[in-house]
């Protein structure tokens, strides 16, 4: 008997408060600062730096997504970044993070769902473990300032950007630096991702689009031709209203689960073929696990620093034998598609 389709999963941006956001309540969110899941082994400023341009990357979300069936990925999270420096705006990256139930940072039990008694919504920027983050991004931290050795940086870039948006008045004469963390404009809207189990409701059958009709005299060549271009246009029509359906039933998504299925594409263009998606470094090879729909550029305000981003759809892949990592985080394989003319 074939295997049964996993079911796919819905992800919805909502409103949260702070403590529902912080790595022991193990969240999905969009924005902010990233909520490490372990402590150890963080990507440092150079797999977080663009490709392209060199600076650093944004966070943009993390999607905690364990694996009932592995021990070792009891609590398993995938962090997904991207440039948001004008104009270049173009790479991505993503890092899978897991440890077993039993670990060196997180209870045994599972976490509280009642508030605290007193929300603390103080800004802590130096890990339990005693790595320090960015003021600004809030991932690695190496570099500090060498006037009160308390602020730290994952890159000069940075460093530059707080030193003029604050840290020049606050560094010797504030006790309480965390306190005076400014807004950078860096971070993105912070959101909690809510999942829900997609409706088993899709409606049989796209919208089709018939070839046109030729009419008239006209050679073979230029026959053959149109013929091509009215297969074409049909191929992009089903995709596009494929992908409209599936949108259609829930217009807010931004996000798309499924570990081992297969994405849904906006234009027939770009689509991955096997041989695009390189195999993990362990050798096993990478397979769909879920995509980045376009409706959460709706609540990034990314557009605030001019040119902004912009994707048709961010499809991830990782590892199909779910290598084990021990608490490092390994970088995944993220393949963007764009909108095209024709949508």
């Amino acid at each position: 008997a074939a295997a049964p389709v996993p079911a796919v999963e819905l992800g919805f941006a909502v409103e949260a408060p702070g403590w529902r956001l912080r790595s022991e309540q193990f969240p999905s969110k969009v924005g902010g600062r990233p909520a490490w899941l372990s402590e150890c082994g963080l990507p440092g400023p150079a797999e977080l730096a663009c490709p392209l341009c060199r600076r650093p990357l944004a966070f943009l979300l993390q999607l905690y997504a364990p694996l009932p069936d592995r021990a070792d990925a009891f609590h398993r999270s995938l962090f997904v970044f991207c440039c948001r420096e004008p104009p270049c705006c173009a790479a991505f990256r993503v890092f899978r993070n897991q440890l077993p139930r039993k670990n060196d940072h997180y209870s045994y039990e599972p976490p509280s769902e009642e508030p605290p008694d007193e929300e603390d919504n103080s800004l802590s920027l130096q890990l339990r473990s005693g790595v320090h983050l960015c003021w600004v991004c809030g991932c690695l931290g190496p570099k500090v300032c060498s006037k009160c050795h308390k602020a730290h940086y994952c890159s000069k870039d940075h460093q530059t950007l707080d030193w003029k948006l604050g840290h020049k008045q606050s560094c010797t004469t504030s006790d309480n630096l965390n306190s005076a963390i400014p807004d950078h404009e860096f971070l993105f809207p912070e959101y909690e991702v809510v999942i829900e189990t997609e409706d088993d409701c899709i409606p049989e059958g796209l919208e089709k689009c018939e070839n046109s009709e030729l009419i008239g005299n006209m050679d073979e060549a230029l026959e053959a031709e149109l013929d091509s271009i009215a297969k074409h246009e049909s191929k992009e029509d089903k995709i596009f209203q494929k992908f409209k359906t599936h949108i259609a039933l829930e217009p807010d998504q931004i996000l798309r689960y499924g570990r081992g299925i297969d994405p849904i594409w906006i234009s027939g263009e770009n689509i991955p073929q096997e041989q695009d998606i390189p195999n993990c470094p362990c050798g096993a090879r990478r397979i769909f696990e879920f995509q980045v729909m376009p409706q959460l550029l709706n609540y990034l305000k990314a557009d605030r620093l001019g040119r902004s981003i912009d994707w048709g759809t961010l499809a991830v892949f990782t590892c199909v034998e779910n290598c084990n990592l021990g608490t490092k985080y390994k970088e995944e394989f993220i393949w963007k598609q764009d909108f095209t003319e024709a949508t």
